[in-house]
């Protein structure tokens, strides 16, 4: 099976299942072993279609003679693995793009008699016409965002950093992953990336974060294999690093931990001396936890508990508690690129929830311990009204300084948004607060 029928199957079965797309595709890249080279293509072609679904569409309407609502579905994927190859793609020879296309057309529409015919007029057209069509105007249409999120999503940032911000969510994501330091280092590690065929160079600000390119299909590395790193953003990563972690034993509780990062950038932060328990509401995450901690060589405890309800046990017992809360994910657009397609209502749902979980997790933190409250979108009433909300009702906690490291600016507030298309990372929310003694 090649990468373009990976990727068309992966299409079919988000649209079929309303699956997520990152996570659709790590499945069918295994379940058809395909080689490194062919599973960096089918990836792309996954996300690109998938980022540029609005864009796509505006240029099959010049293209098509017909309506573009009566296409049927598998004919529309794969007008847009086509249309995506040739249009942004440089790399795909025109001719290559559209013979595939026409070949899947033959073997996935064999209901629609007219697919085949349909598909190899709309691409060559595509071809003769390329560079002559009409070029969106909207930030919808060029960008592929829906008109109600856009205008969400300015009310948060500001007009004069959207644009930036919805180029940053339509761009390729860089391969980050975190050195295991309890085992190597970032040049050791950085060698044997290399002989393995995998460029590594060092990221900007973050330590011990490699950039990597060519990886393929990263659980088939030796190296990850044999728990050398993990994979997690450097916004994520800074949300633990701003806790400064002390290097003795204490006690650390990751309440919504799945799959794990924050939980093993607290264990490195502390060269395992902590006593680290990490949690997530379902048993398969949690057992991931567990999983991902014994690849890295961690030590630590790994349960399944519901961040809403309250365990007596823990009650002003740990000296730092991370609550990573359940968001809108407006921050990891440019990963989950489906999220441009969630309704909107029932993202309003959440601060319910996230208030919820912050009431028992801030009862588990010992006076003069830390709360670290983060998520991973850009929305006011999840993050600085949230902690607004929460800071007036508890006056037993207040706000710290967050020690960002260069090239962050100095922060006096206790809470930082990262915004994409500024630091290469992630939309990231982070806030520090402090248990009065």
């Amino acid at each position: 099976m090649g990468a373009r029928e990976t990727a068309l199957n992966v299409l079919i079965a988000c649209r079929k299942e309303a699956g997520w797309s990152n996570g659709v595709l790590k499945d069918y890249l295994s379940r058809d072993r395909l080689d490194r080279r062919d599973a960096a293509l089918a990836t792309r072609l996954c996300y690109g279609v998938v980022q540029n679904r609005g864009l796509l569409d505006f240029y099959l309407g010049q293209l098509l003679t017909g309506k573009l609502k009566d296409l049927h579905p598998a004919v529309r994927d794969i007008l847009h693995m086509g249309l995506y190859q040739i249009y942004l793609m440089d790399k795909i020879p025109e001719a290559a793009a559209v013979n595939e296309s026409v070949d899947l057309a033959k073997r996935y529409c064999k209901k629609v008699r007219s697919a085949p015919g349909l598909v190899n007029g709309v691409l060559r057209n595509a071809v003769r016409t390329k560079g002559a069509l009409k070029e969106p105007k909207s930030w919808e249409d060029k960008y592929s965002h829906p008109a109600d999120l856009i205008n969400e999503l300015k009310s948060y940032v500001g007009k004069e950093r959207m644009e930036k911000m919805l180029q940053a969510n339509n761009a390729i994501p860089p391969m980050v992953v975190q050195v295991n330091t309890l085992r190597t280092t970032a040049e050791e590690l950085t060698a044997k990336l290399e002989a393995e065929g995998v460029m590594a160079i060092p990221h900007s600000w973050m330590e011990n974060a490699l950039v990597l390119s060519g990886t393929g299909s990263i659980e088939q590395l030796q190296t990850f294999r044999d728990g050398l790193f993990y994979v997690q953003d450097p916004a994520s990563r800074l949300s633990v690093l701003c806790a400064e972690l002390p290097r003795e034993a204490v006690r650390i509780l990751d309440c919504c931990a799945a799959p794990g990062g924050k939980s093993f950038a607290a264990a490195m932060l502390t060269e395992g001396r902590a006593h680290i328990t990490s949690c997530d509401v379902y048993t398969h995450k949690a057992e991931l936890i567990a999983k991902g901690a014994e690849r890295l060589g961690i030590c630590l405890t790994a349960l399944q508990q519901d961040a809403t309800v309250f365990r007596p046990e823990w009650e002003s017992a740990f000296d730092a508690v991370i609550v990573d809360a359940p968001c809108s994910g407006y921050g990891i657009i440019r990963k989950k690129p489906d999220i441009r397609y969630k309704n909107i209502a029932q993202m309003k749902e959440l601060p319910q929830l996230q208030r919820a979980i912050l009431e028992i997790q801030a009862r588990y933190v010992k006076p003069g311990g830390l709360l670290m409250y983060s998520t991973c979108t850009l929305a006011y009433g999840e993050n600085e009204g949230m902690v607004a909300s929460f800071l007036n009702d508890h006056p037993e906690f207040h706000t710290e300084p967050l020690p960002l490291p260069a090239p962050f600016p100095k922060n006096e507030s206790g809470t930082f948004a990262l915004i994409p298309g500024e630091y290469d990372t992630d939309g990231f929310f982070i806030s520090r607060l402090r248990r009065e003694l």
